[in-house]
């Protein structure tokens, strides 16, 4: 069932600037008009017979009037406009009044509008002529007193003209703004062109309509042949609209009517949520398919427009008569539904929909499956406009495919496209572009001065940010959020900081001078941030320390970066990555890490430290061979060996591309490079990436590691994967070591190294190197806790 027409329903009371206008412009209209009419009652029989074959074709053409499409009907064409206004110039206001009158009544009936709403337009059309015929006394009068024209004449109507537009569209245009809301200018100018069009070209046919019946009154009814072009050019303009509106493959509406039905649908329904009313709210639903992109590789797209076209016309099948199905481009669908009481009827519509596209589409005997994803937004929970619920219903839709579900209606915590995110997308892009913190000339290990964009990050206050590379709280990803974050700036107001930092003990110690000796110390003193630091932050790289479990000697560390935002604080790495990582800011962010590390590598070797950096790199970098040629040129530039870098990799990133992954993983291993493969275990372990890699290194995952000292399935993967790299003369890292007991079930298992705060958490390059200063290697020695448990037999 069609949803009523909220303009014939009466406000009731609640909408007092749209009721008095109303009143108002039914009074003007009585005021301006009685009289005339009450003239007009004394001179029927004096009328010439021009004027009641005017009235008759005013009011039989008005039976038949023409709607463009759409649902609003805000824009009809009445004919009767140039008889009215032709009656106003040959017989004044009082017989124009009445017959026009008449006609909307006529017209009103034909429509379904409701009885106020008749009247209103009759008033209104009442004012329009009252207000023409006013500039029309302001001329000479007498417009037809001679066969000729003059100039002051054909101005007086021409002002005349303008004035009943004028005012009649201003009166429309005023109480569809007071009664539905909106900017008054942007709404009346969007419909103003079809106006001037149409009702304009009726306007100027009335003084040719007035010459003709002076001449003789047989004459009139010929107007009916321009009145029919102005009739079918309305429409042909019409048809240019739907065809512009039309999808040219499936023939459903497109993007642009999907708009006009949103804006339309909510201004249908603000009236009932206003009051109250059920059936108050519109879903719209976005429809995504599955494996449409299958079919086109495998079957070419002629079969892929066939399917298409077949899937809309079973989506039509579903929809009621009130709702709109559109495609929107591509494999995307759209269905927009009225008139509904709650997200449970969305759903059942949703439901419907997952339905028909479970069944197989057959297309020249060949079944294809497809399927889809269906994002829900409503109004006006989830938003008010279109541009809202289309960026909503597609969050629901990609949370779906990202929940591997058919349905999803939309929840603010899994918005991950805010503009706040792309704000903080911006601002990397920024930091990173800005270049590295600092504005000394860093010496490599031979000696050479190094670039200066090649300077670590960093000062000596170790201001942290988002990081990239495996966190010592939750090692292994530099995704993974912080176990937890360094102390803030200091504050602005020197008291205050004081007051904080005799608090907070772990800023106290982070604000406390560095007494204890450090080879880098004075290397960094001289670091400064530069001026555009406090519109974007500061990025700096901190180290984790990996020792080698049977020596306790430090034999690497894995590169973290981390932002601190001058407003948001600490981001989250996990957000900065989902965001950046889908972006060409991605690449920045690698390089950026690439050209910190081994600069700092270079200083370190400087200064007599021998130590191997690991850093993580993403799905994107390892699909290209530019990561390759970046690697290659700094390593020469600083004079770095390229055995001291090392590149984890994830399992997943192998599985994306393995051709071109592993292309770029030969060409790392040809230059030197070691390669670590990553998070072994949590989901794409596979015993070919052992066999076929050039790796050196596998890393133990940190949620088997916790475990691993009260859980026997734990403890047995954790064994297994030791004994498959050693046999395969691969070196054996875990992550995640944070307790005694655990660092000695490592050593009686075999593992060769070890990440985790039972060494150190990670911090700044120059607090590593005091860190090293001060560092005892320790060795486990055998105990009974060290023994690993054992899972029984089932």
């Amino acid at each position: 069932m069609e949803t009523a027409d909220p303009r014939n329903s009466f406000p009731g009371g609640r909408e007092a600037p749209f009721l008095g206008l109303v009143a108002g412009v039914i009074g003007l209209a009585v005021l301006a008009s009685v009289a005339p009419l009450v003239d007009l009652v004394d001179r029927p029989d004096r009328l010439p017979a021009a004027f009641w074959t005017m009235a008759v074709l005013a009011v039989g053409c008005d039976a038949r009037p023409f709607v463009p499409s759409g649902r609003r009907q805000t824009s009809a064409v009445f004919p009767s406009t140039c008889f009215t206004f032709a009656i106003l110039l040959g017989w004044g206001l009082g017989p124009a009044v009445f017959v026009q009158a008449v006609a909307v009544a006529v017209s009103g009936v034909r429509l379904g509008h409701a009885p106020w709403r008749t009247t209103f337009n009759a008033a209104q059309y009442a004012c329009a002529l009252a207000a023409a015929y006013l500039v029309l006394r302001l001329g000479p009068g007498g417009l037809f007193d001679d066969d000729r024209w003059g100039w002051t004449d054909i101005l007086t109507v021409g002002g005349a003209t303008v004035t009943w537009f004028v005012v009649n569209y201003g009166l429309v245009s005023t109480a569809l703004r007071l009664r539905f809301g909106g900017r008054w200018w942007p709404a009346a100018r969007q419909g103003l062109p079809f106006e001037l069009l149409s009702t304009g070209s009726l306007l100027l046919l009335a003084p040719i309509l007035v010459t003709a019946a002076r001449a003789n009154a047989a004459l009139i009814p010929l107007v009916l042949v321009p009145l029919f072009a102005v009739y079918r050019m309305a429409r042909l303009s019409d048809e240019q609209v739907q065809l512009a509106a039309l999808d040219p493959l499936t023939g459903l509406p497109n993007r642009k009517a999907l708009l006009a039905e949103v804006a339309e649908q909510v201004h249908r329904h603000a009236e009932r949520v206003a009051r109250g009313e059920p059936g108050a709210q519109v879903a719209l639903l976005l429809i995504d398919l599955d494996r449409f992109k299958n079919v086109n590789d495998a079957l070419g797209h002629a079969v892929g427009d066939r399917l298409l076209v077949e899937v809309g016309a079973r989506l039509a099948e579903v929809i009621g008569d009130r709702d709109l199905l559109a495609r929107l481009g591509g494999d995307e669908f759209a269905i927009v539904a009225g008139g509904l009481d709650g997200v449970d009827e969305a759903r059942e519509l949703a439901d419907r929909v997952v339905a028909v596209l479970a069944e197989p589409v057959s297309l020249d005997g060949l079944p294809l499956d497809v399927g889809g994803s269906i994002g829900i937004a409503l109004f006006p929970d989830h938003g008010e406009d279109y541009a809202t619920l289309m960026r909503h219903a597609d969050v629901a839709m990609y949370d779906a495919k990202h929940r591997n579900d058919t349905v999803a209606v939309y929840a603010a915590e899994s918005d991950h496209n805010s503009a706040e995110r792309l704000g903080l997308l911006a601002d990397l892009r920024r930091v990173l572009e800005a270049g590295p913190v600092g504005g000394r000339t860093p010496r490599g290990g031979d000696g050479a001065a190094l670039p200066p964009r090649l300077a670590p990050d960093g000062g000596p206050d170790g201001d942290p940010g988002p990081r990239v590379g495996a966190e010592l709280g939750v090692p292994g990803r530099w995704w993974l959020p912080r176990r937890r974050l360094r102390p803030g700036p200091a504050h602005p107001d020197e008291l205050l900081n004081r007051i904080l930092t005799g608090a907070d003990p772990v800023r106290r110690r982070g604000a406390a001078p560095q007494h204890r000796p450090s080879v880098l110390t004075s290397a960094t003193q001289d670091a400064a941030p530069p001026a555009s630091s406090a519109e974007v932050g500061e990025i700096t790289m901190y180290y984790q320390p990996q020792v080698a479990i049977a020596t306790g000697e430090v034999v690497g560390v894995e590169a973290l970066l981390r932002w601190r935002h001058p407003r948001r604080g600490m981001v989250d790495p996990e957000e900065l990555i989902r965001v950046a990582e889908q972006s060409a800011v991605m690449r920045l962010l690698t390089y950026r890490v690439i050209d910190d590390v081994v600069a700092q590598l270079a200083k370190w070797a400087a200064a007599g430290i021998t130590l191997r950096a690991a850093l993580n790199v993403s799905v994107r970098d390892l699909h290209t061979g530019e990561i390759v040629d970046r690697i290659a040129e700094r390593l020469t530039g600083c004079g770095v060996r390229p055995e001291r870098l090392q590149l984890e990799i994830t399992e997943g990133a192998l599985m994306a591309d393995p051709r071109r992954v592993l292309a770029t993983i030969t060409r790392l291993h040809q230059l030197g490079v070691a390669i670590s493969l990553d998070d072994f275990g949590t989901g794409y372990s596979s015993l070919q990436h052992l066999r076929r890699l050039p790796l050196s290194e596998v890393k133990v995952d940190r949620s088997f590691v916790l475990g691993m000292a009260d859980d026997a399935d734990d403890a047995a993967i954790v064994r297994s994967t030791i004994e498959l790299a050693g046999a395969l003369g691969l070196r054996v890292v875990a992550e995640g070591v944070e307790d005694e007991r655990t660092w000695r079930l490592l050593h009686a298992a075999g593992c060769d190294a070890a990440q985790g705060w039972f060494y150190a958490r990670p911090m700044p390059a120059d607090e590593l190197a005091a860190w090293l200063a001060r560092y005892r290697p320790l060795s486990p020695v055998p105990s009974p806790d060290a023994e690993i448990p054992r899972r029984h037999a089932r």
